[in-house]
């Protein structure tokens, strides 16, 4: 009868314990998923959508950071060569979306990245970085 109630017990801390730690392994991946990108070591794409038409206005592809400044802004920092960096901006309205997906693995060059612009009622541009 004892062992039951240590091992009950025992148990009943451990729920505890990883309920207040928030050691889940998905929270645990995702905060060194997000950590390594920081680093510039993980490669995604960006899109941003016109939410109104469904129409996408943006992508970006490459080994960047993000951020959101709390003023409707997306704060993207890209390595661009060794001890390089570049800041770019994307304001967001109340009929604009983004998405940022993992593509990891897809150039071995860490400094590329991709910034397309998509409207169609302008020229499609693309700006790539000169490898």
């Amino acid at each position: 009868m004892k062992t039951r109630k240590v091992v009950a017990m025992v148990t009943a801390l451990a729920a505890i314990t990883i309920a207040f730690t928030g050691c889940r392994e998905a929270d645990r991946v995702r905060h060194n998923v997000q950590k390594e990108a920081d680093y510039f070591n993980v490669e995604r794409r960006l899109s941003v959508i016109n939410a109104r038409t469904d129409k996408p206005i943006l992508e970006l592809i490459g080994y960047f950071s993000l951020s959101n400044n709390g003023s409707n802004e997306l704060v993207i920092t890209l390595e661009t060569g060794e001890n390089t960096y570049k800041v770019d901006y994307v304001y967001l309205n109340e009929w604009t979306i983004y998405t940022v997906e993992d593509i990891s693995g897809a150039h071995v060059d860490p400094y590329h990245y991709e910034i397309n612009f998509l409207p169609e009622m302008i020229q499609p541009i693309t700006f790539t970085s000169n490898d």
